[in-house]
């Protein structure tokens, strides 16, 4: 039986693990999750102590801490562009209070480029970009890439959690700097790969995983993702420590599911939309979008095998070709304009189309 987002965060909290690191697809409602996990650990918390830094128990990163930032392009007076901070809590307890702006730059110089310097304004309200020319030219600034500028806001981000993990580590906290992290138990952190390229991601990735098992106290962490290369190298990196990994779906009735997954194997991507596909065929609820899965199925496939195309995995006629029909209704059942026709149902002949592709594919590419 299907379970709602409340229901799905509870779960998550009483789990009670160390890491929980959820796959989810893009659209499934990851962003939506952070928030209501976050909702609920807030409401736990007295209401007289609520807003107050110092009594936060959750930090969380998601597609929220981004529309924090917004560009002044300035377009009529042809200024500098910088990008503009909204007035918020969460920036100002970073830069005012925890003075984290110099590791900042150097997280984001870091995944970036060396030459690529941030400014910021006295209140920390804006932040200029240039590249560093080495001579006395005046300076140029410049609006960065969307890459750049979702690498800039993940930058503060993690330099706030290393100082907050260096600080909970002191067991004693009479010993230490600062008693603002005192009550956190939480961290939630959403997708923070987008616009990365596949080397940084995994450089992000095995940073935060070392970041995360570097802490001796009591923070609980749940990560959620749709990138399968992100995902994995986490598990990777976690497999021989103490976590949970899951697999969060959403029917077409909206409802969800968190399905546990084994540790002891990296998650396959291609095999779980294979797996899908077989699940519906068994029970009779092919859909039209399964015939996107399996075009991803082939596009994965190819590229590992070395095709030019995917096309050239599907069974051949007896000219050497794929079949252009096949061919077609794999382009035209993948491709749709509306929300509501990924779901609708198949004709006769097409599901035995589907079906009959899958099995030629598993057959003739040996999948197990």
């Amino acid at each position: 039986m299907g379970k709602t987002l409340e229901e799905i965060t509870q779960e998550l909290r009483d789990n009670g693990d160390d890491v929980q690191l959820i796959y989810a697809f893009n659209g499934t409602g990851k962003t939506r999750l952070s928030r209501e996990f976050r909702n609920l650990i807030d409401s736990e918390t007295e209401e007289e102590s609520a807003g107050n830094v110092d009594n936060r128990k959750i930090l969380y990163y998601n597609a929220f801490t981004e529309d924090l930032f917004y560009w002044d392009n300035d377009l009529k007076d042809n200024l500098e562009p910088k990008l503009k901070i909204h007035e918020n809590s969460f920036t100002s307890w970073i830069f005012k209070e925890q003075g984290q702006d110099r590791n900042v730059v150097e997280t984001f110089q870091y995944y970036t480029n060396d030459k690529l310097n941030p400014y910021f304004n006295n209140d920390f309200t804006e932040i200029k970009f240039s590249f560093e020319r080495g001579n006395d030219e005046d300076t140029n600034y410049i609006k960065i890439s969307k890459g750049e500028e979702s690498c800039f806001v993940w930058s503060v981000f993690y330099s706030l959690l290393n100082q907050v993990i260096e600080i909970l580590n002191i067991s004693d906290p009479i010993d230490r700097g600062t008693s603002q992290f005192d009550n956190l138990e939480y961290v939630f952190i959403d997708d923070p790969v987008s616009s990365l390229d596949d080397n940084h991601l995994i450089e992000l990735a095995v940073n935060l995983a070392g970041v995360i098992k570097s802490s001796k106290s009591d923070l609980k962490f749940i990560i959620t993702t749709h990138n399968p290369l992100f995902y994995n190298v986490l598990h990777n990196e976690f497999k021989k420590n103490k976590f949970k990994k899951y697999f969060l779906k959403k029917d077409e009735s909206n409802e969800y599911s968190l399905d546990s997954q084994s540790n002891d194997s990296p998650f396959s991507y291609h095999l779980f939309l294979k797996d899908d596909i077989e699940k519906a065929i068994a029970a009779g609820e092919l859909k039209k979008y399964h015939f996107n899965y399996l075009r991803n199925i082939l596009e994965k496939t190819s590229t590992f095998l070395g095709y030019g195309n995917w096309a050239e995995l599907l069974p051949q006629t007896n000219d050497g070709k794929p079949n252009p029909y096949e061919t077609r209704i794999i382009n035209i059942s993948s491709h749709s304009k509306h929300s509501a026709d990924e779901i609708a149902e198949l004709s006769t002949s097409d599901k035995k189309v589907l079906t009959y592709l899958l099995g030629e594919i598993k057959k003739n590419h040996l999948f197990k």
